[in-house]
């Protein structure tokens, strides 16, 4: 009886044993990189997200999204915790980068984000295209320049932007938010919205007779920015979203949470930004 004691008592020491070394190695493993020894140091990853971003499950009220997905498997393969920050508008997420309270966001290029973060190779892309609401004539992207027709735009947009370069005759009338951008399509005070299809083939659900148009006036190559000359994070970023996007991680998000009309980006971390 002494004996199997001994035996049963040495081995559950082995196994403690054992746990602890396992447990060793994984911390060794998560502190091992230098370029994310801040964010494990830390024991968290804070990350800024917008509408639509921020899409929430109708049941559990849980934020479900491609952009959700991604930042937990990027927490995940750190090994800390996930901090979902909840912001109205893009400019809003880049103050909470430049502030330093957000660790990463996720953003499109451009001019004005660059002068506040870094950006990494793009992982999804979203389309540019217009709602139309019921009866409209308009066909495709090349029937809504002309004089007299009002565009509803989220102010500041990436989408609202590109297009505002592209304008000779419509005019673009200005919200704050989507759903305040909605709304002025929704109550006839603007003909059209613009935005990236899958927010909009959201919005068509809400409106009866619209439709999205099948073609596009831009894309947006969605990114992952980290704060300003943060280069070892930025590169050990780019590296997960090329792993993420190679195994197919970026797939199922799109296929598990979504939204509508999003691809996957081209491997590779190429020049074309927008």
């Amino acid at each position: 009886m002494k004996l199997r004691s001994l035996i049963a008592a040495s081995g559950i020491v082995l196994t403690m044993a054992a746990l602890l070394f396992v447990a060793t190695i994984a911390k060794a493993q998560q502190v091992s990189d230098p370029r994310v020894a801040d964010i494990v140091h830390a024991g968290k990853i804070r990350v800024g997200l917008f509408p639509p971003q921020t899409a929430k499950d109708p049941v559990t009220g849980e934020l479900k999204s491609v952009w959700v997905e991604v930042a937990r498997a990027l927490a995940a393969r750190i090994g800390v915790q996930l901090v979902l920050l909840e912001h109205p508008t893009p400019p809003k997420v880049v103050d909470c980068l430049k502030a330093g309270a957000c660790d990463v966001v996720f953003l499109p290029f451009s001019a004005q984000v660059a002068q506040a973060g870094g950006f990494s190779s793009p992982f999804i892309e979203l389309d540019f295209t217009y709602l139309v609401p019921q009866g409209s004539p308009i066909q495709s992207v090349a029937d809504t320049d002309r004089l007299g027709l009002r565009i509803a735009a989220v102010r500041d947009h990436a989408s609202t932007i590109t297009l505002s370069r592209m304008l000779k005759q419509a005019t673009l009338v200005y919200a704050v938010t989507p759903d305040a951008t909605f709304d002025l399509l929704r109550t006839g005070q603007a003909d059209v919205m613009v935005s990236t299809r899958n927010a909009l083939l959201e919005y068509s659900t809400q409106l009866l007779g619209s439709r999205v148009l099948k073609d596009r006036y831009g894309t947006n190559l969605n990114r992952v920015v980290v704060p300003k000359d943060q280069p070892g994070r930025l590169a050990y970023i780019s590296e997960f979203i090329e792993e993420a996007k190679a195994s197919g991680l970026v797939q199922k998000a799109l296929d598990r949470a979504g939204p509508r009309g999003i691809q996957v980006a081209p491997p590779g971390n190429f020049d074309e930004r927008n």
